[in-house]
C-alpha cells in the first residue's frame, strides 16, 4: 500500500471530529482536569501551539488508523471494524501508555481517566469515520 492510496476526504474528516470531540471533552472536564494536571489557570500561558499540534497528530493518527485498517480488513473496512480497531488500539498503547507515565510523574489515577477517555474517544471517532468512507485499498 502506498500514501496516494489514502482517502484523503476520510482523513481529514476524522481529524476534524476527534479534534472537535477533544475540544468539547477538554471543556466540559476542564476543571476536574486541571486539578488533577496540578495546573493553575492563572499562571498557564495562552498560546495556540497545543490546538495546532493536537490537530496535526490527529491527521497523523488518522493517516496511520487508514493505513492499518485497510491492512487488517484486507480492503474492507467498515464502521464496526474502525470502532473494534479503534478500542484496540487503544486500550493496547494509549492507555497503557498514560497509565505508565502518569504514574512515574506522580498524576493520581483521575488524570489517567480524563485523558485515557480523550483518546479513546478519539480513537473510536477516527476508527469510525474511516470505516465509513473506506480506508485505502490494499494490493
Amino acid at each position: 500500500m502506498d500514501i496516494t492510496s489514502i482517502n484523503w476526504i476520510a482523513v481529514i474528516s476524522a481529524a476534524v471530529v476527534a479534534w472537535l470531540f477533544g475540544a468539547a471533552w477538554y471543556m466540559l472536564l476542564s476543571k476536574p482536569w486541571l486539578a488533577a494536571a496540578k495546573l493553575d489557570p492563572t499562571t498557564m500561558s495562552r498560546s495556540i501551539t497545543p490546538f495546532i499540534i493536537s490537530f496535526v497528530a490527529e491527521i497523523v493518527m488518522a493517516v496511520i488508523f487508514s493505513m492499518l485498517l485497510g491492512t487488517l480488513t484486507f480492503g474492507e473496512p467498515s464502521v464496526m471494524a474502525g470502532v473494534m480497531f479503534g478500542l484496540i488500539f487503544w486500550f493496547g498503547f494509549v492507555f497503557t501508555t498514560l497509565a505508565v507515565n502518569h504514574r512515574y510523574e506522580g498524576f493520581d489515577w483521575r488524570l489517567t481517566l480524563i485523558d485515557g477517555g480523550h483518546w479513546l474517544g478519539v480513537l473510536l471517532l477516527i476508527g469510525a469515520v474511516i470505516g465509513w468512507f473506506g480506508g485505502p485499498s490494499i494490493e
